[in-house]
This record gives C-alpha cells, sequence and structure tokens, in this order.
C-alpha cells in the first residue's frame, strides 16, 4: 500500500518480439493523481476499460473511489477477471505475466434504491442555485426560491425533502403581503412556476433523492480490512435519462466535498477519486454562475486531496476553463470524416506536450481499441511527453455482473441498514401545517364564542334561517381576522362546505 505510482500501460513496441527493449512503463504518479484528469474517445475505442484498469489500480493503493456506471457494465469491477484470447493477445504483446484475477473492495449506490443503497440530500444541503439548475428557472423564478430558504432559515424551518419546500413555498405566497417589507415583492405566478416544476420533477423519479438519512460523504472514503479502498459503484442506466437530475447530483457531491473537506494541499496520495461518465451533462446549457462555481470548485477542490476524472467522447465537450485544470489525459482515438471532426482531432491534438517523435494528430485517428494517448502530471508539476500507450488490461471483470453475484456484493456492503429505509423527522411541512391547524382550532374557540354571545343577544323577531345565517357570516369573518390571506379563505371554503353539506 506504500506505492507512489499505479501501472497505466505500456509503450506500444515497434515490433512483434515479446518484452521489446523499446516497451516502457507508463505510470501515474499518486502524488500528483489529485491534479484530476479526461478520458475522452470515441463510442467502442474503450474508454470503459481504461476507467475500470485505473480504478481498480486506485483502489489496490489504498484510495477510495466513486465511480458512475453509465452503460451498467461496470459492476464486473467487484469479480475476478478471466482469461480472454484478446486479453492474453495484449498481455503477450506487452511481455507482462498473465494476471493475477481478482475483484475490487465494491460498494453499489443507486439514486433509485433498485442497485444499491439510495442515495440522498436534503433540499437544503442542495441549495437554492443548484435547485434551480435542476428545475431549469429563469432568474425571477430562483429569486422566489432564494426567499423560500431566507424565510426557513429565518423562521427555523428544515427544508428536507420536497413537500417541505412545497410547503414554504405556498407559505410564502400566502404570507407575500407580510414578507414584502423583509424580503422583497413575493410573486405568485412565479411561485405557482416553481410548484408546477416540482410535480415534473417528483414524476421524473427523483423525489427519492431528497431526503434523510442523507449520504454521509465519509461513507464514500472507506477501506477494507486488507487497507484497499472500496469502489463505490453508482447505477445510473436509469438515472442518465433524466440529464438535468443526474448532473445537479454529480455537482451537489461535488459542492459538498468541497465544503466539507479540510485543505491538505498534494498529499502522497488522493483521499478520494471520482470518475463522472457522460461528463457533457454537467455542462450542457448551464448558466454562467453555476459554470463559474463548477470551475471554481474543481479548481480548488484539488487541495481538499480529491481527484476528478471527466470521461466524455470528446475534449471539446469540456469548458476550457475547467478543461485546463484536468493535467492527466487519456485520450483513445476519434474518427475524422468531416470537417468539423477533424478540427476536433486538432483540438485535440493541441492539448499535448509531444517531444515530435510522432503526429499526435494521425495517431488520434489511427489508434485501436485499448489504446491511448497518454500525458500525466509528473513529480515535479510538469506534463509528461504525450506516448502512444497500449493500456494495461483490469484483473477484474469486463462487462456486468450477474444479478445473483450483485446481491453477494450488496449483502456484504457494510452500510447494510443504514441508509436503506428513509426517515421523515419533524422538519417545515410539519411545523407549518401544525400553525395551521392551531390558528383553525382558535379560529373555530374565537367563532364558537361569537356564535354564543350573539344568541344571547339576537332580537325574537329574527327568523331562523336569517339567524343561522348570521351565525355563519360571524364564523367566517372571525376565521379570516385569525388567519388572513389565502390560508384563512381556503379554510373558510372548506368549513362552509361542511356546514351547509346537506342543506
Amino acid at each position: 500500500m506504500n506505492k507512489q505510482s499505479i501501472l497505466i500501460g505500456y509503450t506500444k513496441p515497434h515490433s512483434s518480439d515479446n518484452a521489446s527493449p523499446d516497451v516502457t512503463k507508463i505510470l501515474l504518479d499518486l502524488k500528483r493523481a489529485n491534479r484530476h484528469g479526461l478520458i475522452a474517445g470515441a463510442t467502442g475505442t474503450g474508454k470503459t476499460v481504461t476507467l475500470q484498469a485505473l480504478a481498480e489500480s486506485f483502489s489496490s493503493c489504498g484510495v477510495p473511489v466513486f465511480l458512475v456506471d453509465v452503460k451498467g457494465d461496470v459492476s464486473g469491477i467487484s469479480q475476478a477477471g478471466k482469461s480472454h484470447p484478446k486479453i492474453n493477445e495484449r498481455l503477450d504483446i506487452l511481455g507482462f505475466p498473465k494476471n493475477p484475477w481478482k475483484g475490487s473492495p465494491t460498494i453499489f449506490w443507486d439514486l433509485y434504491s433498485q442497485q444499491g443503497h439510495p442515495v440522498r440530500a436534503t433540499i437544503s444541503d442542495m441549495g437554492p442555485l443548484l435547485l434551480a439548475r435542476l428545475l431549469d428557472l429563469n432568474d425571477t423564478q430562483q429569486g422566489m426560491l432564494d426567499i423560500a430558504f431566507a424565510v426557513a432559515d429565518d423562521q427555523g424551518l428544515l427544508l428536507l425533502d420536497l413537500k417541505d419546500l412545497r410547503s414554504i413555498l405556498q407559505y410564502i405566497s400566502d404570507h407575500g403581503a407580510e414578507l414584502r417589507s423583509t424580503y422583497g415583492n413575493v410573486s405568485s405566478t412565479s411561485v405557482g412556476a416553481i410548484q408546477r416544476r416540482l410535480l415534473s420533477l417528483e414524476r421524473s423519479g427523483a423525489k427519492s433523492f431528497f431526503g434523510e438519512p442523507m449520504l454521509e460523504l465519509s461513507d464514500l472514503m472507506k477501506l477494507d480490512e486488507s487497507g484497499s479502498g472500496y469502489i463505490n459503484v453508482l447505477s445510473a442506466s436509469k438515472l442518465v435519462q433524466e440529464p438535468t437530475v443526474y448532473s445537479t447530483l454529480l455537482l451537489w457531491l461535488l459542492s459538498e466535498l468541497f465544503e466539507e473537506l479540510p485543505e491538505i494541499g498534494d498529499p502522497e496520495k488522493p483521499k478520494l477519486v471520482l470518475f463522472f461518465d457522460e461528463a457533457h451533462l454537467m455542462f450542457k446549457d448551464a448558466p454562467k454562475a453555476l459554470l463559474e462555481k463548477i470551475e471554481q470548485v474543481v479548481r480548488l477542490i484539488r487541495s481538499k486531496g480529491v481527484g476528478v476524472y471527466f470521461i466524455t467522447q470528446s475534449p471539446g465537450d469540456i469548458p476550457d476553463s475547467v478543461l485546463a485544470q484536468l493535467a492527466n489525459r487519456f485520450q483513445h482515438a476519434l474518427r475524422a470524416y468531416t470537417p468539423k471532426e477533424q478540427k476536433v482531432v486538432r483540438v485535440a491534438a493541441d492539448t499535448f506536450r509531444s517531444d515530435g517523435s510522432f503526429s499526435v494528430q494521425e495517431a488520434i485517428s489511427q489508434m485501436g481499441v485499448g489504446e491511448a494517448l497518454v500525458s500525466t502530471l509528473m513529480r515535479d508539476g510538469t506534463p509528461s511527453f504525450v506516448t502512444r500507450t497500449l493500456i494495461k488490461p483490469p484483473v477484474s471483470r469486463i462487462g456486468p455482473a450477474s444479478e445473483s453475484e450483485c446481491d453477494v456484493v450488496k449483502a456484504a456492503s457494510p452500510y447494510v441498514g443504514k441508509y436503506d429505509a428513509s426517515l421523515d423527522r419533524q422538519s417545515a411541512f410539519e411545523k407549518l401545517s401544525e400553525r395551521a391547524q392551531k390558528a383553525a382550532e382558535e379560529a373555530e374557540k374565537n367563532a364558537s364564542l361569537e356564535s354564543r354571545k350573539y344568541e344571547s343577544q339576537k332580537a325574537p323577531k329574527k327568523s331562523r334561517g336569517r339567524q343561522r345565517q348570521g351565525i355563519l357570516e360571524t364564523f367566517a369573518k372571525s376565521v379570516a381576522r385569525s388567519l388572513g390571506g389565502r390560508a384563512g379563505r381556503s379554510l373558510i371554503r372548506g368549513v362552509l362546505g361542511s356546514l351547509f353539506k346537506g342543506r
């Protein structure tokens, strides 16, 4: 566990002889692994296998890993690999002994609680900025969300799940006139628009993301008994079909790590390494304010000992400000048939430091499956010259684990029983409901007193029908005075409806 670097692969030999003298090990220095990275390439060129090989290598060095399984084929990392003609051919070319096949310690997670432990966050911890991104709100609507959070904070109302958020939004809409002097104008129209977005969000299945128990980030940084880092696999084959929810989850995770972890500079090895597949979804249609926040978090989170590796098809999918922070590059083949694709290849080639021994641009178009152009940050902080590399095959299984195998892994998880059952403690929804109930009881009590007072003072000549109508009018006015606003009017309608029922 005291390794200083991990093996990525070998330079491609110029002859077919095994263990050719021009074969060189390509390594990634663990001290620089927290300087982030990029795994790029066209579909089918080997990005997932590179991700898997890197993840299990980090794990074996005692570095916990969090990775996103978008296609559902990374669960095999929990199982021992086996010989395969293609893998054996690669090992023979490299002069590398047949691997001691083994799986890595793995914990499965799933936002929908189907393939692993549920991942939850509270509304408060998500915050108005990420929620606005999740709900695709305009500036005015985000302003209403800011007011809702401010009111909740000032009144000590916990915002844990969607019903809490819905309750506080209704509260500020009903009490807009009272809140205006402190928080500004409250637009009922904008609040209504947010409520409709929340309804759509619930129907997308994201309701299960909000609530308790909330994920403790320290649980992603666990070592097993042998000192290997657990590989936390987030099942995302269903989640990625909701790209906004997916990207918001990843951004929340980055933000929480940034906020919670202490500054440690460049440790001898990372505290945690994150692999985000389909990374372009994080940046697609993101407002400028959010992009600036992502750039800031990516730039500074390395000092917390966290490395972030983005997996996408082209480096152009990542904003330049973020791309500049990705020091460790793994570029698989890109196809260039159109002028636009050729431009992408040129841009990708220009991001590498070349010694001129080969054409980087040509290599990007010519590489086979499992080959990559690799440049890593060396121990002195400078990027290495780009090398055309044969990626070392993983020792775990390439492809998905079976359902029964996954069940065994889930049963052995150190968090069995910790996250599986949701909690619903007293929060904004319950407290605002109690307020409304107390107000209704008080109003009913006052109405009853006024009704008895009226009965004692009524003139004998009044008709019974007129008496009943007068009592109801007095009761309605009392309720309106006690509650006020839209909430009062709604309650009056409900009470009067029950009184008149069957008349």
